[in-house]
C-alpha cells in the first residue's frame, strides 16, 4: 500500500483509518479483516502470522467478537451502533427470550468466523510480526489514527466535563437564586404584616383610630413586660394594656393615683391580668417600653389621636431608663 508524504494525503489516510476504528468493550480497535485489506494481504494470512506469535497477543492486545458483536458490526442495521464523524462505537442490544436466556437482537446470520480485534497495542505489535516495508507504513498510518483518535476522544470528554461543570453552576446559582427569592418574599412579607411597627411617625388630629391601633400593635408585640410613663391615666389605658398577651407583666408609673384611679385598678386586677401602679412625678414626657424598646409618645395613652402629637423609637433601653428611677 502506496502512503504518500504529503500533508493532504496524511490527512485523507487518517480520516480513512478512523472510520474504520470502532470501539467494542471500552476499547477502541480495528478488525482483522480491516487491517488486512490495508496491509493489503488476506486476512488468512494475517491471522496465521499473529497465531505463530500468539504470546505476543495477550486479551488486552487482542480479543475475539463474540457472535452478537459480529451481528452488530456487520449488519449495521441495528440502532445499536451509532457511527459518528471520527468513529463506530459499537454496543450489543440483548434481548431475554421466554425461557431468559440472552439472545441478539438479529437472528439467522451465519459467520464463517468470529473476527478478532486488535487495540492499539495490538496494533503496535503487528509491526514485530508483518516486516514488510508497506506494513511499517501502514503501521505508522494507523498509530496516528489511534493517537488523533485519542485526542479527540479526551477534548470531547473534556468538553462533556466543562458542560457538567456549567450546568452544575447554572444549577447552584438558580438555587443561590431562589434563596435570593424566598428571603425577599421573608421582606416583603414582614414589611406588609401589621404586627410590624413603625419606627417614628406623626398623627393628626382626628386620627383617634389609627392612634388607638398603632398602641395596641406594640401592646401585643410585648414578650416579657410592659412599662408606661404617663402622668395622666384612666380606665381606657386599663383596657388598653390589657390586650398583652398572657404572661406579659404590666407597670404604670404616673405622677398621682387618685381615689377613682386605685378604685378603678383595684376591680380590674380583681377580674384581670393584675396591672401594677407606682406613683412617680419625675417624668414630663410619656414612654412606652415594649421589652427593652423604648417609644417616646408625644401625647398621654388616653389622649392619642385628639390632637397633632408623634412618636419615635429611642435608642435607649428600658433597663436603662430603669436604672434611672
Amino acid at each position: 500500500m502506496n502512503i504518500s508524504i504529503t500533508e493532504t494525503t496524511k490527512k485523507q489516510e487518517l480520516e480513512r483509518i478512523e472510520k474504520l476504528i470502532y470501539v467494542i468493550r471500552g476499547q477502541q480497535v480495528l478488525l482483522d479483516r480491516d487491517i488486512a485489506m490495508m496491509y493489503e494481504i488476506e486476512v488468512k494470512r494475517l491471522n496465521e502470522q499473529v497465531r505463530r506469535n500468539i504470546e505476543r497477543f495477550p486479551e488486552d492486545f487482542m480479543f475475539q467478537l463474540t457472535k452478537e458483536e459480529s451481528e452488530l458490526i456487520f449488519l449495521n442495521k441495528t440502532k445499536s451502533i451509532t457511527r459518528s464523524s471520527r468513529s463506530q462505537i459499537a454496543t450489543l442490544n440483548e434481548q431475554k427470550n421466554d425461557t431468559g436466556k440472552v439472545t441478539s437482537s438479529k437472528r439467522g446470520l451465519n459467520l464463517k468466523y468470529l473476527p478478532y480485534a486488535f487495540t492499539e497495542n495490538g496494533i503496535a505489535m503487528l509491526s514485530s510480526v508483518l516486516r514488510t516495508q508497506s506494513a511499517i507504513q501502514v503501521n505508522i498510518s494507523i498509530m496516528r489514527a489511534f493517537t488523533a483518535m485519542r485526542h479527540f476522544i479526551t477534548s470531547n470528554t473534556q468538553v462533556h466535563r466543562r458542560l457538567v461543570n456549567l450546568e452544575l453552576q447554572q444549577a447552584e446559582f438558580a438555587t443561590h437564586q431562589a434563596e435570593i427569592d424566598h428571603k425577599l418574599e421573608e421582606v416583603f412579607r414582614k414589611l406588609d404584616d401589621e404586627h410590624i411597627i413603625k419606627r417614628q411617625g406623626v398623627f393628626f388630629d382626628g386620627q383617634v383610630f389609627d392612634a388607638y391601633k398603632l398602641t395596641c400593635q406594640m401592646i401585643k408585640n410585648a414578650k416579657t413586660h410592659i412599662i408606661l410613663f404617663d402622668n395622666y391615666i384612666d380606665e381606657t389605658v386599663l383596657t388598653i394594656l390589657d390586650k398583652r398577651e398572657t404572661g406579659v407583666t404590666a407597670r404604670i408609673f404616673t405622677k398621682t393615683v387618685n381615689p377613682q384611679l386605685r378604685l378603678d385598678i383595684k376591680r380590674h386586677n380583681a377580674q384581670y391580668s393584675p396591672i401594677e401602679i407606682r406613683v412617680f412625678d419625675r417624668a414630663h414626657d410619656r414612654f412606652l417600653c415594649i421589652d427593652e424598646d423604648v417609644y417616646h409618645l408625644g401625647a398621654s395613652v388616653k389622649d392619642l389621636g385628639k390632637k397633632w402629637f408623634a412618636f419615635n423609637h429611642m435608642e435607649l433601653k428600658t433597663s436603662e431608663l430603669l436604672s434611672k428611677l
